[in-house]
This record gives structure tokens, C-alpha cells and sequence, in this order.
């Protein structure tokens, strides 16, 4: 089995796009499932945020893995082939290991550096586990890739200097408003993302925070956690004709905050501005609510189009994810050679048994100290001659470089050249007189 990604990003798609195919929440588990009943594929892990949507296999074929991945995320999403096709990017083997440890480190995020991203990947691994379709090598990678995201984020001020989508957002907010100290904030959701965005707006900024949501009693919790208040849905309208801010990251299909509704809210604000974040996926805000006059819509798309991030330390992580890539597949290599070593020795054991049990029969008289002696200096003979190459071999397999079967069997037995060259040099027709052994 071979490692796959493929998927789609804000780096390749339009956000209209990844509105289309980033599943819900609740269809992800029916995805895993469908994956792994594919024909070439093993193992299936879904990493599914706001502005990616990667599936990570096991495969038996390059090329029929992903096809079938392919076809079956235009299943999913209604998108047909043809127009899914030009955005999705496929990485395989170290690839694939190299891209998903630069995504969870942060590296490919919208905002170069964002810590979210690591929960994200732990979830998707999360789910994978309880939907049984991991597998072994997949769960491997992840669990590694875990570890270096924490040791990009410990071993380098990415992880401090770093930002989130919501940071930036409110960053782009505050340029637009100047000192947020004092002023009204209206957080619509109460998930993880808005948690974030009402704690930074009420610790970081210092305004005072209003948190909406469909199920009231979220929305009351949010807002207690940051000494705000909660509002109703139904008075949305009022509540946009006052603060200064929304953010709005709810998981709702369709507009949560329609034209018409701002329209109205700005008919009543006297002509201040509002600052709109739309951080949610699909969309709450229709993009035409931008054009209203004194609205400024910030949302995934100008985010992605933004310069502005932090790239401190960017080639430190680039340094760690190439180091980390080489070791995992090392260690990968090594652990493939590990059956294959037990096997050997096994085999030799067998081998060495039957040959005293041999000796018993022929021998029947001999002494038991001598039979003794004779079974530790057997082993040992086996022992000495398969120590090199079986430690060869796992040398070998630790190699990223090509080797010819040829060098390989010389390094794998450790065979003196002169004896080789010999050997190769040798007559064969030249027959072996009784008591030598010709080549093999």
C-alpha cells in the first residue's frame, strides 16, 4: 500500500468552489466509508476545514486511487468531474507525507502559521479511528505528523508569531475601525471558531461582546465566558443597526445575513460604518452585502488575496518538515525489512534443528557434553553468518538512494570485491572438481 492525498485548497480553488465541496460534518463518516469500499483503496482519513478539503489514502494504484478518490468527491459534493478536476492537486508516497506535515505545522494555511490547523488534523484522525478506516500506515503518518506540528510550534516562534484566520480578520477590522476598546461586537455562531473570535474581540480588543446563535442556550455559555451578553436571532436586525462589528462563523447552508436584512440595519445606523467578517463556510453574508454603502465585508476570499501574515521562522519549519520526512521514511523503510529479517532467522533456526536432530539419528552414541558443543558451535556459525547481512540490509533499507541488485547483494553479504570479481571472471564451463563448491 502506497500513501495518497488529493484534494483542494484556497491555494488552487475558488472559495465559491470550496463552498460547493467541503462536506458537512455529519456526511464525512459516509465519505470515509464509500472511500474504503473503493476497489484501490486501503485506508481513508478526511481532513475537511474552511478552506481545504484533503482525503488521505492508502492505495494499491497510483492512477486508480485516484480516479476513484476523484470521482467520488464529485459524487459527494455535485460538482461535476470536469469542473472539479483542474483544482485538485495529488500528491503521492513522500510527497503526500511532506504536504500533510507542512499543512499541519501551518505552512499552507491561508494564514502562514495558524495553530488550528493542528486540532483540524487531530480530528479528522479522530474520526477516521472511530469510522475503522485508518489503517495502519495512515494512522502511522499521522500520528508523526502530530508531533511535528507541535515540534514546529515549540522549536520556533511560528507557532507565537503565527495568526488565526479570526486574528487576521479582526486585524483587517481594526485597521478599518481603530481602537476596538469600548465598542459593540456581535459574534453569530457559538463553535469553536466564534469562541475564538468573541475571546479575542473582549481580551485582546476590549469590546464588548454579543453572541447570537439558533440554539440559544450555546449562545448564553459563549457569552458568559467572555462577561457578554446573549441575543436573540430575532433581533438580529437591531442589533446590526448598533455595533461596530460582526463576526459570523456559523456552519448554516445559505445566507445567515442577507442583503436586505443590512440594507435595513444600515438605513438605521446614521451613516457609521460596520465591519462584517464572514469567516464561515459556505458563506453567511451574501457577497453583495459588501456594496452597501458603508459596509466593509472581510471575508475567506480577500483573506486569501491578503498579503499580510506572519513568515517568521517560515524556513526554520521548512527545515524541520524536510528533516521529519526523511525520517519517517526511513523508518518506514526499515520497519518493511523487519518481517523479511525475522523471517530469515526463523527459517535458520529450523534449519540448524533439523540438522542436530539429523546428527541424534546418525549418531546415536554421541556423548551428551559433545552433542552440546556441538549445537552452541552451529548456532553460532548461523548467528555470524547471518549477522552482516541482516544488518545490511536494514542499512540498505534506511538508504533513499537507488541500488542495483547486483550492489545490493554485495553489501547485503558483506562479499570482499576480489571474491566477487572472481567469481563473475569464473569459467563456467570449467568443471568443479568432487569436494568444491562452484558458483552459485
Amino acid at each position: 500500500m502506497s500513501i495518497l492525498v488529493i484534494g483542494l485548497s484556497h491555494r488552487g480553488a475558488p472559495v465559491e468552489l470550496l463552498e460547493r465541496v467541503v462536506p458537512a460534518t455529519d456526511s464525512i463518516d459516509k465519505f470515509l466509508t464509500d472511500a474504503v469500499d473503493c476497489p484501490h483503496v486501503g485506508a481513508a482519513v478526511v481532513v475537511s476545514t474552511c478552506n481545504r478539503v484533503e482525503i488521505y489514502a492508502e492505495v494499491e494504484r497510483f492512477h486508480g486511487g485516484v480516479e476513484e478518490l476523484a470521482e467520488l468527491l464529485a459524487r459527494h459534493s455535485g460538482v461535476p468531474t470536469a469542473e472539479l478536476t483542474p483544482h485538485l492537486y495529488v500528491r503521492y508516497e513522500d510527497g503526500a507525507v511532506s504536504h500533510l506535515f507542512s499543512v499541519v505545522c501551518g505552512l499552507d494555511s491561508m494564514v502562514v502559521g495558524e495553530t488550528q490547523i493542528l486540532g483540524q488534523v487531530k480530528a479528522g484522525l479522530r474520526r477516521a479511528q472511530d469510522a475503522e478506516t485508518v489503517g495502519s500506515v495512515l494512522n502511522g503518518v499521522f500520528q508523526h505528523a502530530l508531533r511535528v506540528g507541535k515540534r514546529a510550534h515549540t522549536e520556533t516562534e511560528l507557532g507565537r508569531a503565527g495568526r488565526s484566520v479570526v486574528t487576521a480578520a479582526l486585524g483587517h477590522a481594526t485597521r478599518h475601525l481603530g481602537d476596538m476598546t469600548g465598542r459593540g461586537a456581535l459574534v453569530v455562531g457559538a463553535g469553536s471558531m466564534a469562541a475564538l473570535a468573541a475571546a479575542t474581540l473582549r481580551r485582546d480588543l476590549g469590546a464588548s461582546v454579543a453572541v447570537t446563535n439558533r440554539t440559544p442556550d450555546r449562545a448564553r455559555r459563549l457569552a458568559a465566558n467572555v462577561d457578554g451578553r446573549a441575543a436573540a436571532m430575532s433581533d438580529l436586525a437591531q442589533e446590526l443597526a448598533t455595533v461596530d462589528v460582526v463576526v459570523s462563523c456559523t456552519g448554516a447552508v445559505g445566507a445567515v445575513l442577507s442583503t436586505e436584512l443590512l440594507r435595513t440595519a444600515v438605513a438605521a445606523r446614521a451613516g457609521r460604518p460596520l465591519v462584517i467578517c464572514d469567516l464561515a463556510m459556505p458563506r453567511d453574508v451574501e457577497p453583495s452585502a459588501g456594496e452597501l454603502a458603508g459596509i466593509t465585508l472581510i471575508d475567506l476570499a480577500s483573506l486569501a488575496a491578503s498579503p499580510d501574515g506572519p513568515n517568521t521562522d517560515v524556513e526554520a519549519v521548512r527545515a524541520i518538515v524536510a528533516a521529519e520526512v526523511l525520517e519517517f521514511a526511513s523508518t518506514r523503510r526499515a520497519a518493511t525489512v523487519a518481517p523479511t529479517v525475522v523471517a530469515l532467522r526463523s527459517m535458520a533456526a529450523e534449519v540448524v534443528e533439523a540438522e542436530l536432530r539429523r546428527l541424534t539419528m546418525r549418531v546415536p552414541d554421541l556423548e551428551d557434553q559433545a552433542r552440546v558443543e556441538v549445537a552452541k558451535t552451529v548456532r553460532r556459525v548461523v548467528d555470524k553468518l547471518l549477522h552482516a547481512p541482516t544488518i545490511r540490509v536494514k542499512e540498505l533499507a534506511e538508504q533513499t538512494v537507488e541500488t542495483s541488485y547486483t550492489d545490493a547483494l554485495r553489501e547485503l553479504f558483506a562479499l570482499d570485491p576480489s571474491t566477487v570479481e572472481a567469481v563473475e571472471n569464473a569459467d563456467p564451463a570449467e568443471p568443479v572438481r568432487p569436494g568444491e563448491e562452484g558458483p552459485r
